[in-house]
């Protein structure tokens, strides 16, 4: 695997091919690059749209060819590599600017794939949340924490412009700043919104004038809206309101039929 935005770009051809002993200031001797090294496997080039456009020429060439030269030297080498490119740049519109080539975009879109960001994926967040907080959850006090639901309802609102990361990262200070349980108020406060109004999390149950007689019944009136408002607020998409009420899916559907929970006059 190379990085290719970790990489200088005067020294990312040394990486890609390797180079001769002198080549320039520094190469003391003969090194191989990561084409000679994967040869005969795989080799990742992640952010592939921040390499330099003399280097992914050579990229270009290598794999059309099935040869490389290393730098400073006059011999080539034959490579038999496939390679696996990655990167979080819109390489069409990089191509349209002329800041990508575009023979080895057509060269390189063999098989696309494309990772939809976590914003895509919202019904994925509890379940790798609970994932991040049971991890750091024992590497930080041995056990992992209690976790209100409203927790999971807030971390879905959140944009995630580093994806899983950013996610995985927020959990870890929640854990560490946390107590033994992690309620609403633990979630840190996105930057990126200040100046905004915070969106309300939560609910409230009104007091009707028909107030119910006993606690049990204000108990599963209480619940019956709160589910209701979880459950109308994933688009009656039970999965993801289980995930969010911290709740097995068929368990939901067992309360919601004692509750009498239902839409469009059939039973949910």
């Amino acid at each position: 695997m190379l990085n290719c935005a970790a990489i200088p770009a005067d020294l990312i051809e040394s990486e890609l091919f390797g180079h001769e002993r002198g080549a320039f200031t520094g190469a003391h001797g003969r090194k191989k690059g990561m084409f000679e090294v994967a040869d005969g496997g795989t080799l990742f080039l992640d952010e592939i749209g921040d390499m330099s456009v003399g280097a992914q020429a050579k990229v270009l060439r290598a794999l059309q060819s099935g040869e490389i030269s290393r730098v400073g030297g006059e011999r080539s080498i034959a490579v038999d590599v496939r390679v696996v490119a990655a990167t979080n740049k819109d390489l069409e519109a990089a191509v349209a600017s002329g800041q990508f080539r575009d023979d080895l975009y057509f060269r390189l879109n063999v098989v696309p794939l494309r990772s939809p960001s976590l914003r895509e994926r919202v019904e994925d967040i509890p379940l790798l949340a609970r994932a991040f907080f049971e991890e750091f959850g024992r590497e930080y006090g041995g056990r992992p924490r209690q976790i209100d639901p409203l927790v999971f309802d807030a971390l879905q609102r959140r944009p995630w412009p580093g994806n899983v990361r950013e996610l995985r990262n927020v959990t870890e200070r929640m854990v560490i700043l946390s107590g033994e349980r992690i309620g609403p108020a633990d979630v840190p406060r996105d930057e990126r919104s200040a100046g905004k109004p915070d969106a309300v999390v939560g609910f409230v149950v009104p007091m009707p004038a028909d107030a119910p007689a006993g606690l049990r019944e204000f108990r599963d009136r209480a619940e019956g809206e709160y589910i209701r408002a979880v459950v109308e607020r994933c688009d009656w998409n039970i999965s993801r309101a289980a995930a969010e009420l911290g709740v097995e899916r068929t368990n939901l559907h067992k309360k919601m039929r004692v509750l009498g929970i239902r839409r469009g006059g059939e039973v949910a």
